[in-house]
C-alpha cells in the first residue's frame, strides 16, 4: 500500500550556517524527539515507501509516478530503484521503463500476513457459510489505512459480481470492513487512526466522518455492521470484528443479496466470529 505521509527532506541537505553542516544557532531538539528521529533510518523508510506504492491497481509504475506517489525526490527514487532491483525486490522492464514488485517483495508480504493457523481455521468455516448462503465471505486485516483481504470464499451459486480476491484493499475511511475494524480497536488507537484518515482525506473528511461514526456505533450496538450497495440496491454487505488475543485485529465480511443478508446473515457472521475466536484461543 502506498503511504501518504510526508517524508523528511533529503538527508543530504545541510545547513550552511555552521561547521560540518551544523547550524550552531539552532537549538537541539528535545532528547525524546531526537530518539524518535534516530530510530528512523531515512533510506530504509524511503525504500519501504517505494515498495508500498505498488498495489493491485498499480502493478507497473515509472520513476515519476513513484516520486509523485511517495513524495520522495525523483533523483533519490532513481537511486533507490536501482538498489531494489539489484536486491530482487523490484523488476525493471526496459521497454516501458517501468517497475513492478518482484518475488522477493511478494514473499515478504506473504510472510507478514500468513498465519496458517488462523487462515486455515477461518477458511473452512468461511467456505461452509459461503456455500450455505450463496455469498462471498472475506477475511481481512489492517495494513496502514486499508483493510487488506487475506482470504475469500465464495459459494458455488454466489453472484459473480459479489466475488472478491485475496490481495484486494478496502480503505478504512469509506468501506464497511474498514469501519468495522475501526470499531473493534481500543478508543485511543481508533482516534489516532481517525486522525491519520482525516489528514489524508483533507476536504473530504466532513463527508466521511458522519458515516464512519454511524457504522462504528452500529457495530458496537449489534456486533456487526450492514451496508447496502448504493449503485446496486439489491446487493448488500455485512462485517463483524474478529479479535484474536495476541494477534492483530481481523475482520470478517460477507457480500450477497440484500434480502438474505437482512434476514439472517448478520447473526450468522457474528456467530462465526465468536466460534473462530474461541477455537483459536484454545489452539484447537
Amino acid at each position: 500500500m502506498h503511504s501518504d505521509r510526508p517524508l523528511s527532506h533529503d538527508a543530504g541537505t545541510r545547513s550552511r550556517n555552521g561547521p560540518h553542516g551544523v547550524d550552531a544557532a539552532r537549538p537541539k531538539p528535545p532528547r525524546r524527539k531526537r530518539a524518535q528521529s534516530d530510530a528512523t533510518v531515512t533510506p530504509l523508510a524511503r525504500g519501504l515507501a517505494i515498495l508500498c506504492a505498488f498495489g493491485p491497481d498499480k502493478g507497473w509504475l515509472g520513476n515519476r509516478e513513484i516520486a509523485l506517489e511517495t513524495g520522495i525526490p525523483a533523483p533519490t527514487v532513481s537511486r533507490l530503484l536501482q538498489s531494489l532491483v539489484a536486491l530482487g525486490y523490484l523488476h525493471h522492464d526496459d521497454a516501458s521503463r517501468k517497475y513492478a514488485l518482484a518475488p522477493a517483495a511478494l514473499s515478504l508480504g506473504y510472510a507478514a500476513i500468513a498465519d496458517p493457523g488462523i487462515q486455515q481455521a477461518a477458511r473452512d468455516e468461511m467456505r461452509t457459510l459461503a456455500e450455505a448462503t450463496d455469498t462471498c465471505v472475506l477475511l481481512g486485516a489492517r495494513d496502514q489505512l486499508d483493510v487488506l483481504i487475506l482470504d475469500t470464499q465464495a459459494g458455488s451459486r454466489a453472484a459473480p459480481d459479489s466475488r472478491r480476491l485475496p490481495g484486494m484493499r478496502m480503505p478504512l475511511a469509506d468501506s464497511l470492513m474498514g469501519w468495522t475494524l475501526l470499531a473493534s480497536l481500543p478508543e485511543s488507537e481508533r482516534l489516532n487512526l481517525q486522525g491519520e484518515i482525516e489528514r489524508k482525506a483533507g476536504r473530504e473528511w466532513p463527508s466521511i466522518l458522519p458515516r464512519m461514526t454511524e457504522k462504528i456505533a452500529q457495530v458496537h450496538e449489534l456486533g456487526f455492521g450492514m451496508l447496502h450497495d448504493e449503485r446496486e440496491p439489491e446487493r448488500a454487505c455485512i462485517a463483524a470484528p474478529l479479535p484474536i488475543r495476541g494477534r492483530p485485529p481481523l475482520v470478517l465480511g460477507c457480500i450477497g443479496r440484500a434480502v438474505s443478508i437482512e434476514q439472517e446473515l448478520g447473526a450468522r457472521l457474528v456467530a462465526l466470529a465468536h466460534a473462530l475466536q474461541a477455537r483459536l484461543a484454545t489452539g484447537d
